[in-house]
């Protein structure tokens, strides 16, 4: 198993894209976590091509700024101009962005079987750390790490606790304690995922 700690140094950046359909208060755990492990913070959201989406990436993006937003944190940005389908595209207009940053990308340990699939996942993992978070119910596996290292990974598993909470199932039955407070209202408003505005 990767150690933690590798963060240390102050130019990395922390690299968290998510399809925020609709973000839910483990997104706002999962953000708050990265801040205590790295200096700075860069979220957008994300059409992932392996999942169809509730809502369109603007209305989605919309929701995590608001989240973003809620938080209160300098060192959190959303940098939308990073979304993209292909993580490789997403690593190029980063370091373009962040030059001589040192670039770790957070991932959920659900898609860390995924990435040696992903398009040009070795050139990917070349350009980055990775920092796999693992949620409940998805163990970090040593035998889902081992293709990740054949590919030249930098891997290091993060010790934070994220709180259960989907956004496939707030989409299905919404429940309004899994939504993030500064998230509720815009989602009202744009009567998104069954929540009308009253």
């Amino acid at each position: 198993m990767s150690r933690p700690g590798l963060n240390a140094g102050g130019d990395a950046i922390a690299l968290f894209g998510t399809s925020a359909d609709p973000p839910t208060r483990g997104h706002q755990a999962l953000l708050e976590g990265l801040l205590q492990h790295f200096p700075r913070v860069a979220t957008w959201a994300s059409d992932n091509p392996m999942k169809q989406h509730g809502a369109p990436l603007a209305q989605r993006a919309a929701l995590l700024g608001a989240l973003v937003r809620g938080l209160h944190e300098p060192r959190l940005e959303q940098h939308q101009e990073l979304s993209s389908p292909w993580t490789i595209t997403t690593l190029e207009r980063a370091a373009a962005t962040w030059p001589g940053a040192q670039l770790v990308f957070v991932v959920g340990s659900d898609l860390a079987p995924q990435i040696p699939r992903w398009k040009e996942a070795e050139k990917l993992l070349q350009r980055c750390r990775l920092a796999i978070v693992p949620r409940v119910g998805w163990p970090v596996a040593e035998t889902d790490l081992r293709p990740l290292h054949r590919l030249g990974a930098q891997i290091e598993v993060l010790p934070l606790a994220i709180p259960a909470s989907a956004s496939s199932s707030l989409r299905l039955q919404p429940d309004r304690a899994q939504v993030p407070d500064s998230v509720w209202p815009v989602l009202q408003q744009q009567n998104l995922y069954g929540h009308p505005q009253p």
